[in-house]
């Protein structure tokens, strides 16, 4: 019997070791990003928040202090998990091992 799998573990804080690991994580959204076994709807969702974010409709006008201006960082964080989410786990294992292996 197949044990499901768990989704790969994102750090919940921002700490130099995440900064360190900031190209490697834009590498494998990439890959994900063109990989065809990956299915339109997250690919979708990251369209989508990219149009937000650079659009000049937020759910926050800019003109509120701090929440104004990051709203957009909250949108792309939840597009960014919700991707991940989305994503077959043996496709993301993959990618992950392919960026280890300098691949």
């Amino acid at each position: 019997m197949a044990t499901p799998s768990t989704p790969p573990q994102v750090p919940t804080t921002l700490n130099w070791e995440t900064l360190r690991h900031l190209p490697r994580f834009a590498r494998l959204y990439w890959r994900l990003f063109r990989d065809a076994r990956v299915s339109w709807l997250p690919k979708a969702i990251l369209i989508l928040t990219a149009v937000y974010i650079i659009s000049p409709i937020d759910l926050l006008p800019d003109t509120v202090p701090f929440f104004g201006e990051i709203d957009d960082l909250i949108v792309f964080i939840a597009a960014c998990k919700a991707f991940m989410y989305l994503c077959p786990r043996e496709v993301v294992r993959e990618h992950v091992q392919r960026i280890d292996r300098g691949a």
